[in-house]
């Protein structure tokens, strides 16, 4: 069963092939394959995806001075959106039935600040939201 965190429970909806490495990328594209016969278990701090992180140093973020005080905080904004707790567990197509209906608010407190914005906008399921929002 794949853990993820806060966060990554909304923004793999949106990847789209681009990652930090090849590594990385596959990685990505593994957990997300074991999310469609699995239910997702729901964790705080470091998940799958971060494992093949080059930012993850001591199980905790170093991609800038408050980046793991950044990525909590969305962890947190994430599962009070989708009214989920960190040791559950959730399918992950009941998961993305969700997003469109908290997308207005994530992008809005979350989305506009990350890094990782121009990758998710080519994203079709994130242009759609974002076109549905206007």
């Amino acid at each position: 069963m794949p853990a993820l965190r806060g966060h990554h429970l909304i923004c793999l909806h949106f990847f789209n092939g681009e990652g930090y490495s090849q590594e990385f990328v596959r990685n990505l594209e593994a957990t997300l394959k074991k999310t469609e016969y699995s239910p997702v278990e729901i964790c705080s701090g470091a998940d799958e995806i971060c494992m093949k992180c080059p930012y993850l140093k001591d199980n905790a973020c170093h991609y800038d001075k408050n980046a793991e005080e950044e990525i909590r905080a969305i962890d947190s904004k994430a599962l009070e959106l989708l009214n989920l707790s960190a040791g559950g567990r959730a399918a992950w197509n009941d998961i993305r039935n969700a997003v469109p209906g908290i997308f207005i608010q994530w992008h809005g407190s979350c989305c506009k600040s990350c890094d990782w914005i121009t990758a998710c906008g080519k994203n079709a399921f994130f242009q759609r939201l974002l076109a549905d929002k206007h």
